[in-house]
């Protein structure tokens, strides 16, 4: 099971009050439901690739609008042949939508209510129901932080972009081949909006995973560091050993002024010593490491005149 799965089964086991089943319904409703007429009947269809959420629509049409609905199960044909799970509701059709007030007479309505815009608690649970009917979220391992909400409609779109923002989420949004998304790239805003939503066993595990990524990626980056700084000691040792010796067989070590001669023999003994660890230990130090730089260039510079 996906992480996302794991966070949309988790949503669906809240138990939640008639207003706040409402607004998750809308929700729901309003981006994976269709409305026909069959008979001079209203039908209400609900569709879903998620079995726990098709369970949970049809659990909360049940209980607090006392309908009986079908639950049908198809297989796709093309793509990924996955189950396709559909919430079938043939009465009282007409009433749910009118409580919902997702229904304009004609097709389901895309304009968030006023009474979800600003009410808090209504827009958790609109937004639940929102990541249920088109969420989707990277696992907290993988190499990119990313959420997501998918939406057919533009202002309907910018709405649930709004209500996440109105929790300093850093929603943004953009526009996709065929249709619309809300998106969060933090880590830790993408943290806050499952705690938002009700799903804290998958916060808990979001931020041990993350956590657990961050000190490796931390451990990762001193030691790339230290291996640098390694390499760096290590291409520099060289070149001064190099120009050392070149000193000794063309004009001898011992014609070099007393400080220069005192750190090219030292060096030579030392080759994998860093600059600060020769300066604290040279003869007649110590010497800062600014010094043995200075006395190591002129090593070198004198070998180069050569």
């Amino acid at each position: 099971m996906t992480f996302a799965s794991e966070v949309k089964k988790e949503c669906t086991l809240l138990e939640v009050h008639r207003e706040h089943a409402k607004a998750e319904l809308t929700a729901l409703i309003r981006m994976n439901g269709a409305v026909s007429i069959y008979n001079q009947q209203f039908i209400l269809n609900v569709q879903t690739e998620n079995a726990a959420i098709a369970r949970r629509i049809y659990s909360l049409l049940k209980t607090f609008y006392q309908t009986e609905g079908e639950l049908i199960v198809r297989r796709k044909m093309k793509l990924k042949k996955n189950n396709v799970y559909i919430v079938r509701c043939r009465y009282g059709v007409k009433n749910i939508l009118a409580d919902l007030k997702i229904f304009n007479g004609l097709a389901i309505d895309t304009a968030i209510e006023d009474d979800i815009l600003n009410d808090d608690s209504l827009t958790r649970s609109y937004l639940r129901g929102a990541f249920l009917a088109g969420g989707s979220v990277n696992d907290p391992g993988s190499n990119n932080y990313h959420l997501e909400i998918y939406s057919n409609y533009e202002n309907h779109n910018d709405a649930i972009c709004y209500l996440m923002n109105k929790f300093n989420l850093n929603a943004k949004t953009v526009q996709r081949r065929n249709g619309y998304i809300t998106y969060l790239k933090e880590a830790e805003k993408i943290s806050d909006f499952l705690a938002l939503i009700g799903a804290d066993a998958a916060v808990l595990k979001f931020e041990d995973i993350r956590i657990l990524r961050d000190v490796r990626n931390s451990v990762n980056r001193l030691v790339n560091c230290e291996n640098a700084n390694m390499n760096k000691t290590i291409t520099a040792s060289q070149k001064q050993i190099q120009a050392i010796r070149l000193l000794d067989e063309q004009v001898g070590l011992s014609s070099l002024p007393e400080k220069l001669e005192l750190m090219a023999r030292f060096r030579l003994e030392n080759p994998d010593m860093s600059l600060k660890e020769l300066g604290e230990l040279v003869p007649g130090g110590p010497i800062s490491k600014s010094g043995v730089n200075h006395r190591l260039r002129k090593l070198i510079e004198l070998a180069d005149n050569l």
